[in-house]
């Protein structure tokens, strides 16, 4: 009976009475091919289409190794093809080729590009003619129960897609926390941000009362022009958070106003302790600052230019 060969490694089968006096040569050759297939490395220089190919019984063959690294031959962006498209195979691929390089088993199948420098753990399922396939090992990657998605890792590693999404109060973003990775909410990122921006609202010219109202959890600034007499300002709290200040800026020397810093959130009439007293800025041009303590203005003070 002759030899035949394993389906994926070409290692030789010695048949029942064959090769009486040089099994020792066969076995050697055997057992360099079982070891190239467990730690070998091959260099292949990328010259354009290949093919990675096991031929039985050849130790030399450039699809026996555990390890290709691909070196530059000139070849560009290329295509090696793993043959034939019945064998089963497992690489560990490392390409410096300087372009990126396709790993198929059926011209038809999308493979596995790995770009240039890039390393990558691929294997054939040497399904034969029409669904041969090679696919990409950590392409999805499970670690205590959790499956990381390509696409995951991707924008972890400055992927260039960018989309539209709208973002909601609940939607959790990745901070580094003093070292430790962790998902914050976005409203918990707003109120921070929220904290350090200003509103700078639109000059007003009053010849009334002015209620003074944060937009959303910004501090404020409020430019104001007092056109006639002595006029109210009243700084409301209503959507201010803990560390936001309000700035009231009187642009002009003419007439005066006075304010009223804890105005509440304007859902009930000024009275009692929503009235601060002693603040009125007179007819000199001048600057008045409130810093909201979570429940009032607990810190006020005026300049004068």
């Amino acid at each position: 009976m002759a030899s035949q060969y394993t389906d994926n490694s070409g290692i030789e089968l010695i048949g029942v009475g064959e090769q009486s006096g040089t099994w020792g040569t066969t076995t050697n050759n055997n057992l360099e091919i079982i070891d190239k297939a467990l730690n070998g490395v091959t260099d292949v220089a990328v010259t354009g289409a290949m093919n990675i190919t096991v031929t039985d019984g050849d130790k030399t063959s450039n699809g026996h190794t555990r390890v290709l690294k691909l070196t530059n031959g000139g070849g560009g962006a290329s295509i090696l093809t793993i043959h034939p498209d019945d064998r089963e195979a497992f690489y560990i691929v490392h390409n410096g080729s300087g372009s990126t390089v396709t790993f198929k088993q059926r011209a038809a199948n999308t493979g596995v590009a790995v770009p240039d420098g890039a390393k990558a753990f691929i294997y054939a399922d040497g399904k034969g003619t029409n669904n041969a396939d090679v696919f990409d090992l950590l392409s999805d990657i499970s670690t205590g129960g959790t499956k990381v998605t390509q696409a995951e890792l991707a924008l972890l590693a400055g992927g260039s897609t960018i989309g539209t999404t709208a973002v909601a109060a609940g939607d959790g973003i990745l901070t580094n926390d003093g070292g430790t990775m962790r998902q914050t909410t976005a409203a918990t990122f707003s109120t921070y941000f929220n904290q350090n921006l200003v509103e700078v609202k639109s000059l007003a010219t009053i010849s009334g009362a002015l209620d003074v109202i944060a937009g959303a959890a910004t501090s404020v600034y409020q430019q104001v022009v007092v056109s006639s007499g002595t006029q109210t300002i009243n700084v409301q709290t209503d959507n201010l958070v803990a560390g936001q200040y309000v700035i009231i800026d009187k642009k002009t020397s003419a007439n005066s106003m006075t304010i009223n810093w804890n105005a509440g959130d304007g859902s009930t009439a000024l009275s009692g302790d929503n009235v601060s007293r002693g603040i009125s800025l007179g007819s000199s041009a001048e600057l008045a600052i409130g810093i909201y303590n979570g429940t009032s203005f607990s810190f006020t003070e005026t300049v004068k230019f």
